[in-house]
């Protein structure tokens, strides 16, 4: 079983849930008393959050290059970026180290693919639903991609960042993210991609009849396939 190393606390909300799946996975498929090998390296988000509204992404990417860099240190031999937003740096990330980086986007277009879909949604923060590094790398993989309209991203990205990733899950927020799913399902949308790691804490399968696709579940998944291979 090659070493993890999770690049976490972006928020550490979900950073649990890696941790959680991660070692669900490995019992499931080793068995016994097996678990997980993961060192994580949990940054401090604020700073981070500052960076990215200040437009700031090298300074993203240095940092994060930085937790890469000690987690090879200490032994990882594999890196996870444990969350979908900082992806917009995972090349930044990918070349400061040697060991490969599990890209959540290829993960979530292998599951997406394995579900016979072509037409899919995203949701996300603003950075993922509008800039090209997830929509480009999942049209990339041959997918259509489509995302909500401007006022209902502008309210997707307000509750990632003022309630899920404070730990806030409340039911009206549970309510407009539903009606959203909805609405890209009548557009057209095959299955909805869940695509901010805590979005998943908020939207559960059993929430909708829409088709979803959890990237916490599916990244922390694809990465102990990768561990155990």
């Amino acid at each position: 079983m090659k070493t993890i190393g999770l690049i976490g606390g972006m928020s550490w909300e979900s950073s649990l849930e890696y941790y959680r799946v991660m070692n669900q996975a490995v019992k499931a498929e080793l068995g016994g008393l097996h678990s997980a090998r993961i060192l994580m390296n949990s940054v401090d988000f604020a700073p981070l959050r500052e960076l990215m509204c200040a437009g700031d992404w090298a300074g993203v990417g240095n940092r994060l290059a930085d937790a890469a860099r000690t987690l090879e240190s200490a032994g990882a031999e594999l890196m996870v970026i444990g969350t979908n937003t900082m992806h917009k740096v995972a090349d930044r990330v990918a070349e400061a180290v040697s060991v490969p980086l599990v890209h959540i986007a290829d993960a979530t277009a292998e599951a997406a693919r394995a579900g016979g879909y072509a037409r899919v949604a995203l949701l996300g923060t603003i950075f993922t639903m509008e800039d090209d590094f997830y929509v480009g790398r999942l049209q990339d993989h041959g997918f259509e991609v489509l995302v909500p309209e401007a006022g209902d991203r502008k309210l997707v990205d307000r509750v990632i960042f003022d309630e899920l990733c404070r730990g806030e899950f409340l039911d009206g927020s549970r309510a407009e993210f539903l009606r959203i799913i909805e609405e890209l399902a009548a557009r057209g949308a095959e299955a909805v991609i869940l695509g901010c790691t805590e979005i998943g804490l908020l939207v559960r399968p059993g929430d909708t009849d829409v088709p979803t696709l959890d990237t916490c579940r599916i990244h922390a998944e694809t990465v102990v396939r990768a561990a155990l291979d």
